[in-house]
């Protein structure tokens, strides 16, 4: 994604619709990395990048929480389902952890705990300090003490089966030792792989020339995944165990005897665990471990920390993405000194762009580095880069790494500044800068070959058409060659292999099988639902989610193009209708008449209409057969039986949806003491008004 460093402007100075289109942008961005990361182990950003979308989203959301999205990633598990495996729903949502990256964040941590609790300043908190490994999460189910079923984290609520593989690891025991073992229970840890066992497996790689891993998380996620447990068996993966879920018949009242029953059954669990009472204990055991991590047979990068009594922890509960009674507080950036050899330019799907890095390869983390990002022309004048610098590069997570500074005492005498260039090296197209962005566009569009490709490359990815085979080396070289110019042209490459150019089974790389699955993967491709659909024509600021909250408000194709021509007049009650829907301001809504009005893509979507079967889009509720389900609810005054946090907790678990400001849409407004003028306008707008007590009343019916 191209326009991940842009976000220049200062949080404070946002207008409201700049807020709103910010906050859909980065969720896309986020979710797109997601699936990267999690759900093909090719991470394209360092995680320090990643941690700073989230921040930036997460600030944004605070300061105007009227336009936070329903599903944003801030209240969602990150990950994703590989094919191959079947699906497993968890008996308990496998949850990601929060992040913190300072003692200020630490403290914030322990002031919402207090907050939540209503514990005072003198009451001791005590958590449970141990390392953060890089690895990959997985649920094992015991049957009367016997392994039976192995399954990953994939988005949270449902992850793979992946049993075969798990029996292959031998550090997890087939059968639980130990002085008790329940008929039935669930041991949720870390798969990871040591530094001396990847270095073999990429020395091994190499010598066969394949693809070499970046680092031992993405060894560990890629081999795991495998559907041959031959193969996950011969790259020596271990388990670290870290939790039991609870159950009727075993209970511990805090984690570390948790943890010693989780060692006599016969798991290996984390070293350099440490219980701490104080702020000062924490930021010892932070700056220790900080120093050991260099001799650990392992990657961390952090420490977690949890509340140590079970009570606790259960009364704190989780939102929707992270448990309230833990933490991941990062380590800093990796960082290292090499030489820039050159800038490059790099034209992304929407035009934006990108000054690229190219240095002298340097191992950083057991990774070689060869390109960095430089973000943007603005970046690159405030630090002064210039190619030939010997430049500090930084790298957290093992993968892409950021220029952070160049030593200016060993510039050479010869260096002069990079020019931005006025044209887009890609099509010769004037470049142009939108007010208040820090990014350059090429203004080519359409015409401009950079941005056809991506385009390409993103109609066929993962969350639009997902077509197996035309990855973005094989889109490359089909868009090079001319075999496929337009999204219409690959569902009709096969009624053209041959006749409008040569075969395709006669060129480098492609064979009869190869050409028979792509082919086989394109018809199984033409039927799609509507909100991938939407995704895939890749219209600027219409990611997943705003194509989602499209498809679900429009539910069939042929709906929307009627809505869609009425939004054409922007006084149309169709116009004021995608205003209310969530994710969507008047940048996205003029994003998608722009598209829609252009008669290029007027074209493009009439030819792909008789090629693709654009399914209905089905809604999923979060939860049926409550009083509250997908039901707009906001609190107002002062709640006398619970926390607001405890309260909003109890109405999503009921599938409610958490407004912060009343609307015509909002369904309820739940009152405590002095409402204010929440409660005036709910009575104008005719909305329904519950006390406290009625509301959880209606709760209590419904369980």
């Amino acid at each position: 994604m191209q326009d991940l460093f842009l976000r220049q402007k200062n949080i404070d100075t946002l207008s409201q619709e700049e807020a709103k289109a910010e906050i859909q942008s980065l969720s896309n961005e986020i979710n797109y990395h997601d699936n990267l990361y999690y759900g093909k182990s090719q991470p394209s950003v360092a995680d320090s990048t990643y941690d700073e979308l989230r921040i930036r989203l997460k600030k944004i959301e605070e300061k105007f929480p009227q336009f936070t999205l329903k599903n944003s990633p801030s209240f969602k598990v990150s990950g994703t389902i590989s094919k191959g495996f079947k699906k497993v729903r968890h008996t308990i949502p496998m949850l990601s952890l929060d992040n913190a990256f300072s003692m200020e964040d630490m403290m914030e941590f322990y002031a919402r705990i207090r907050r939540f609790l209503k514990l005072d300043e003198s009451a001791t908190i005590e958590l449970v300090a141990e390392p953060k490994i890089d690895g990959l999460c997985a649920s094992l189910h015991y049957e009367n003490g016997f392994f039976v079923r192995g399954i990953t984290r994939g988005n949270g609520q449902e992850g793979e089966d992946i049993t075969a593989n798990i029996k292959e690891i031998s550090s997890i025991p087939k059968k639980l030792s130990g002085s008790f073992i329940p008929k039935n229970v669930e041991i949720r840890g870390e798969v990871y792989m040591t530094h001396v066992d990847f270095e073999k497996l990429n020395t091994l790689r190499q010598k066969k020339k394949e693809t070499l891993f970046s680092n031992p998380r993405n060894a560990a996620s890629g081999s795991l995944r495998q559907l041959d447990s031959f193969i996950t068996k011969s790259r020596h993966l271990r388990f670290f165990a870290y939790t039991v879920l609870p159950d009727s018949t075993l209970r511990f009242k805090t984690y570390e005897k948790q943890r010693d029953w989780i060692r006599d059954a016969g798991f290996k669990t984390l070293p350099e665990h440490k219980k701490i009472i104080s702020l000062e204990e924490l930021d010892l055991y932070y700056k220790n471990l900080e120093i050991k991590r260099a001799n650990l047979p392992f990657d961390i990068d952090g420490v977690v920390y949890k509340m140590n009594v079970l009570s606790l922890q259960e009364r704190l509960g989780s939102s929707s993405r992270a448990p309230r009674w833990a933490i991941a507080q990062k380590f800093p950036a990796k960082k290292a000194v090499t030489i820039l050899k050159d800038i490059k330019i790099q034209v992304g799907r929407t035009g934006v762009l990108t000054p690229v890095a190219h240095l002298k390869p340097i191992t950083v983390g057991g990774v070689v580095v060869k390109r960095a990002t430089l973000h943007n022309e603005d970046e690159l004048q405030r630090k002064d880069i210039r190619p030939g610098d010997t430049v500090i590069i930084q790298r957290a997570g093992d993968v892409i790494p950021q220029v952070i500074e160049a030593l200016k005492e060993h510039r050479p005498l010869t260096s002069l500044p990079f020019t931005f260039p006025k044209k887009c090296p890609a099509c010769g197209s004037h470049v142009a800068r939108k007010d208040g962005y820090a990014a350059w566009y090429c203004t080519g569009g359409l015409i401009c070959p950079a941005q056809a490709r991506e385009r390409l490359c993103h109609f066929v990815s993962l969350g639009a058409f997902n077509i197996d085979g035309l990855g973005r080396k094989n889109i490359k070289m089909l868009f090079e060659k001319r075999y496929i110019t337009a999204p219409q042209d690959i569902f009709t490459l096969q009624e053209r292999n041959g006749i409008e150019f040569p075969l395709l089974e006669k060129n480098d790389g492609w064979g009869d099988l190869s050409v028979k699955n792509l082919f086989l993967a394109i018809n199984k491709a033409r039927t799609i639902v509507l909100s991938r659909f939407l995704f895939a024509l890749g219209i600027p600021m219409i990611g997943k989610v705003t194509a989602k909250a499209i498809a679900e408000h429009t539910k069939s194709y042929e709906k929307f193009k009627i809505f869609t021509e009425k939004l054409r007049k922007k006084s149309s009650e169709a116009y004021e209708e995608f205003l209310s829907l969530d994710g969507i301001g008047l940048s996205v809504l003029d994003n998608l008449v722009d598209f829609i009005t252009e008669p290029h893509n007027q074209e493009v979507l009439q030819a792909l209409e008789k090629q693709v079967l654009i399914q209905d889009e089905s809604i999923n509720f979060h939860k049926a057969n409550t009083p509250f389900t997908n039901k707009k609810i906001v609190f107002t005054g002062t709640l006398q039986h619970m926390t607001r946090q405890e309260a909003k907790q109890k109405a999503e678990a009921q599938g409610a949806k958490i407004q912060s400001s009343i609307s015509a849409k909002t369904d309820y407004l739940i009152v405590g003491d002095k409402p204010g003028s929440k409660e005036k306008k709910a009575k104008m707008l005719n909305i329904s008004i519950l006390t406290e007590e009625k509301w959880l009343e209606l709760l209590e019916s419904s369980i």
